[in-house]
């Protein structure tokens, strides 16, 4: 299995390497060479496996000989085995044919630690037998960063330092980062928002001189990895309800793009999805885009989801990609756009998103009051993000093709939000319930690279 890069230039690798080099040399990124793909017969027999065994299947095409079948599956048992649920991502009803997905009982209560615990065994594992060491640099809208930094923690092979909005995050999120202890992980508050972060982030891996000599390695979901860890549970609940005999149509709150593109690859892999929802905030570039008014950036909003503030969606250089037909100088002509301020889709490329994509936008108001009237009506308490993802995925259903929204993150994540529209403060689980209580450690840094540069140089492991 080899990886190629989104605009072209840079040299074909294997899974592990991809992985450990995250952001192509060119600035792309990588996506499989050709992707996989199931039989009905294979899909069926999926039924009634655990979520380690259908992870197993889903994910070991794409790894290709890094590692051994024996290597794979230990990574894939101990990265799941510390969920707080036994069937790790499960189902909810909601309402007739609605559905909503868990994937917030990992050990930092967001979806990214589906991706972010096997990404850890993945990479201890690749550079024990590389014997090599690597600094891993994130940034993050809030639950990239405290997933990383727990995954990580401790491992001996990597440091890890990563960029997050100063006051742009929730105190639970910013805690999760800056309450860890061990010395190889590094919260930096940056003086911006997001789309500074991850843009100081492709700066360093861009600055090749830098990039090189501290062995720089990212797993923001740049990192196909974490793309191809999020394509499991498209798998799981799709299966769960009937698939392959039936379609299945999935709500996707987003911001960098990166879990409504691991639906499209599940769908590419054969996958019977009928609508894959794009779920926005008030920041909803992506909105726009998808319903034809290009690709243009504009202020980065705050709002009570954090984690969607976005103008600069990452993953969606990889689904203009498959849009353009694999044409990476068409790519590359709009990502240069891009740093003029945007770009327009050609119209044979959005007809191409609209065949797999729709999409919504969800003000602040209605994100508040959709916590309030499920939490009325169901029972059901909602992060601020799976509310929007659950009031899109309503509003789209259609009522003979199951909607599966997916929950990405614990209501206690965002408990000032939560409270403001229920009443209800969302208590954290037993295991956090010293949170508040954890001293922090945390360096305040300003939004320049040569800055963010000297810090890390200064605080790697010698």
């Amino acid at each position: 299995m080899k990886y190629i890069s989104t605009r072209g230039q840079a040299p074909e690798l294997t899974f592990d390497e991809a992985m450990l080099t995250g952001l192509a040399r060119d600035g792309g990124l990588y996506v499989p060479a050709e992707i996989p793909s199931f039989t009905r017969a294979e899909i069926e027999a999926m039924a009634g496996l655990s979520y380690e065994e259908i992870a197993y299947q889903v994910m070991r095409p794409f790894v290709g000989d890094a590692f051994t079948d024996e290597e794979f599956a230990g990574c894939i048992t101990r990265a799941y085995k510390s969920f707080g649920h036994a069937a790790r991502a499960p189902l909810v009803q909601l309402n007739e044919n609605h559905y909503l997905l868990e994937l917030f009982h990992g050990p930092t209560l967001a979806f990214k630690d589906f991706a972010m615990q096997l990404i850890g065994q993945l990479f201890q594992l690749a550079l024990g037998k590389r014997g090599e060491r690597v600094t891993i640099v994130g940034a993050t809208s809030g639950d990239t960063g405290s997933a990383a930094i727990e995954a990580f923690r401790g491992l001996e092979n990597v440091d890890v330092f990563i960029l997050y909005p100063h006051g742009r995050v929730s105190e639970v999120q910013r805690r999760q980062m800056t309450t860890p202890a061990d010395s190889n992980v590094h919260a930096l508050a940056l003086d911006g928002d997001f789309d500074d972060c991850q843009a100081r982030v492709k700066d360093m891996f861009n600055h090749f001189d830098f990039r090189d000599g501290v062995r720089l390695a990212g797993v923001n979901s740049i990192n196909w990895a974490r793309v191809l860890a999020q394509v499991v549970y498209y798998f799981t609940s799709a299966v769960t309800l009937g698939a392959p005999r039936r379609r299945i149509s999935f709500s996707v709150p987003t911001g960098n793009f990166g879990d409504v593109f691991a639906g499209y690859i599940a769908g590419r892999m054969g996958l019977p999805i009928d609508r894959l929802v794009v779920a926005t905030n008030q920041n909803d570039i992506l909105h726009r885009c998808i319903s034809g008014a290009g690709y243009h950036k504009g202020a980065v909003l705050p709002s009570i989801s954090p984690s969607m503030d976005i103008q600069v969606s990452s993953n969606f250089e990889r689904a203009l990609f498959f849009a353009y037909d694999r044409d990476a100088g068409a790519v590359r002509q709009l990502m240069d756009e891009l740093k003029a301020g945007g770009f327009d889709v050609s119209q044979g490329a959005l007809e191409a998103l609209q065949d797999i994509y729709l999409s919504g936008r969800v003000s602040e108001e209605e994100t508040s009051q959709a916590i309030t009237d499920w939490l009325a009506t169901t029972g059901e308490l909602l992060c601020p993000h799976s509310a929007i993802g659950v009031k899109i995925g309503e509003d789209l259903r259609e009522a003979a093709t199951p909607m599966v929204t997916l929950a990405t993150a614990h209501p206690a994540k965002f408990p000032a939000a939560v409270e403001a529209a229920t009443g209800v403060h969302p208590p954290l689980p037993p295991r956090m319930a010293d949170l508040y209580e954890r001293p922090e450690r945390v360096t305040r840094i300003a939004n320049d690279l040569d800055a963010i540069e000297t810090h890390i140089k200064g605080h790697i492991a010698k």
